[in-house]
Order: structure tokens, then sequence, then C-alpha cells
């Protein structure tokens, strides 16, 4: 597929949304996908609920490994690109302070970098409780708040309602009646921490300065960062449990009893 049949085909960004096959996009999108690819074997052969699945490439994978998919979006736009692109995926619209499940009615909820951005994060946990059976596993990833914005409770992020520290994800899983299995962070790898040491100490930063300091649509990448970016790929993340407070995100697996 030419580059630009993939722009037409991707669904379009909001400014929070990811999605696959833009170059400029390819950070983020890897970062997020390497988070999906370290908790799939969580769901081989089990029925899964994503709760929240934005562009649908996670569910799409996911489906590859799952007996089956059910994929939850509120926006309509959102829903008819799933349904398309991901033949797989069984997706409907729906808000995901209540979920349109019976009880105990799936093996796996994923819901993955969507906590941050809902008001009610115990009554969706309690909801994710409620759905699935007894050892059936909630996996969660989220922006790291201490290195996400790290200077304020406030989150910066204008789509976030509330980032979280470990402790406080932890905290939230336990209260919701989980037991929490494993609480890791996502990191760069080798590679981009050589980018890292390469644009001055954060690969980060270089692509918002030029996101930032461009008019919106505008912006011009400097060759040689852009060819960088897009050439990143899951693998070079690392998810792990240690260093937990530097890490760039928070990757749980928990447990209904």
């Amino acid at each position: 597929m030419t580059n630009a049949a993939t722009r037409a085909e991707a669904l379009h960004l909001t400014g929070e949304r990811t999605v696959p096959g833009i170059p400029e996009e390819n950070y983020w999108f890897r970062r997020h996908e390497a988070a999906y690819v370290a908790l799939l074997p969580h769901c081989a052969g089990a029925t899964v609920l994503e709760a929240g699945c934005g562009e649908g490439y996670g569910a799409g994978l996911i489906a590859k490994t799952a007996r089956r998919v059910l994929a939850l979006d509120y926006d309509v736009p959102t829903t008819e690109h799933v349904a398309r692109r991901y033949p797989d995926v069984a997706v409907a619209r729906a808000n995901l302070a209540y979920l349109p499940l019976s009880g105990e009615s799936v093996d796996v909820v994923a819901n993955f970098q969507v906590i941050e951005h809902l008001w009610d994060q115990d009554g969706f946990l309690a909801e994710c409780f409620r759905v699935l059976r007894p050892g059936g596993k909630m996996l969660v990833t989220t922006p790291n708040r201490l290195t996400f914005t790290p200077d304020s409770d406030t989150p910066l992020n204008p789509y976030h309602t509330r980032e979280l520290a470990p402790s406080e994800l932890d905290g939230l899983l336990r209260a919701a009646g989980f037991v929490v299995q494993s609480l890791h962070g996502l990191h760069h790898g080798e590679r981009l921490r050589e980018l890292e040491r390469a644009y001055g100490g954060s690969i980060i930063d270089a692509q918002l300065e030029v996101v930032m300091g461009s008019l919106p649509g505008q912006a011009v990448w400097p060759a040689g960062l852009l060819t960088d970016v897009a050439a990143i790929g899951a693998e070079d993340f690392s998810v792990r449990g240690d260093d937990l407070d530097a890490s760039l995100d928070l990757v749980a697996v928990a447990v209904r009893p």
C-alpha cells in the first residue's frame, strides 16, 4: 500500500489517538504496540473485551491469538472504521461507564491508554470486575504520571482527566477487588537510548519541538529525524519490572478472584 493510500485509509488524527501507517506518528504507535505485544500471551484462546479500542489496531492484533474479541468505543466513525478494517473483531458503540455485557461473560478486559481519559475510574474498574469471570484478567496500560506530567497533579494533556503514578494504579485496582499479578513499566530499549543521545537527551522532546513549533498540519520535519522516527519498531521498547517510577507507561495485569 502506498503512503498516500495508507493515509487515506487511516482513521483521522485527533491530537491524542495514534494510528498506524503515518511516519510522523510512528514513535507513539510503536510505543503503544509494544505493550500489546507484551500482554498478548494473556489473551491466547480467550474471550477478550477491549474497552476503548481507538483505531482498532490493538484489537486486530489481539484477534490473532484470542478466541473472540469485542471492541468498544464511544465514537461512531471509530466503530465504523474498526468494523471495516478489522473484520476479525466484533465492534460496538458503548459508553465505558456501563459496559453492555452480562456479568462474568469475558475472560480478559484490555484497557490500553484509556483509563487516564475517564472521569470515573473507580466506576469503570467496578464494571470491568463485574463482566470478568472469576480468574479473568484485567490488562491496563496508562502513561506514568511521574514521567508524563512530572511537575503537577493536573494533566498537561487536555484529553486526560487523571494520570496515575504506579502506586495509584496499584491502589485503584486493589480497591476494585482485583489481585494485582504484575505491575511493570515500559522503557526505551538500547536503540532508542542511542537516539536519545543523538537528539540531545530526548527523542520525545525532539518530536514535540517540531510539532509544537508549527501551525496545525504544517509541521516540517527534519529529514533525519523523520527517518529515525519512522524506523522505530515495537522491539525498541522493553517492558520490565525494575525502575518502575522512571518508566514511560505503566503495564498492569490484575486478576478477578
